[in-house]
């Protein structure tokens, strides 16, 4: 948990709070897109490990969810709340997964925990409180776990690949990280 002891002025709390809003929107959007695709892996045993993967990713989409919403009311902001749905058609659309097959579910998760990743270092960056800043990139570091794991999952399936397919992951290197459709 962050150290929010250091002082800062209500408009850099409120910088904080919009920052720690947008990346709890995102985690609301990972919650609810492992939920989506669930419904849609199949009975088969490539269905049920990406499902427990998911399920396993998820949980620490929850609990970052959690925290983040603690610390926004720490800061008395208010957190924001879950949309029924998200949009995902960008992913979609460039062919960085799809819904209709369990590998193909898997490459659209992996194209979103690295779009988390490399948006917790960026946003993390903005943040005026020194705790926060290193919060956010430990929350980032767990995202950069759960695309690692993803990549692990394809070599166990057969798709031989590096787990970490180079040594920062940033915007510009994005496409080493994710697989296309």
């Amino acid at each position: 948990m962050a150290n929010l002891d250091v002082i800062i002025s209500a408009t850099d709390k409120q910088h904080d709070v919009e920052i720690l809003n947008n990346a709890l929107h995102y985690e609301h959007q990972g919650i609810w897109a492992y939920d989506f695709a669930a419904g849609k892996l199949s009975d088969t045993d490539v269905g049920k490990a990406v499902l427990t993967l998911a399920l396993e990713n998820q949980a620490d989409h929850k609990q970052h969810r959690n925290i983040l919403s603690k610390t926004i009311r720490d800061l008395d902001g208010t957190p924001v709340q879950a949309e029924p749905s998200y949009d995902l058609s960008t992913y979609l659309v460039s062919g960085e997964g799809s819904l209709d097959s369990d590998v193909n579910i898997a490459k659209l998760a992996l194209a979103l925990e690295t779009d988390a990743a490399i948006s917790y270092i960026n946003e993390s960056a903005k943040l005026i409180n020194p705790s926060l800043v290193t919060f956010g990139a430990g929350i980032g570091s767990v995202e950069s776990i759960h695309a690692s794991r993803i990549r692990a999952a394809f070599n166990s399936l057969g798709m031989e690949m590096p787990i970490v397919p180079s040594a920062v992951m940033s915007i510009e290197n994005r496409e080493q990280w994710i697989l296309k459709v």
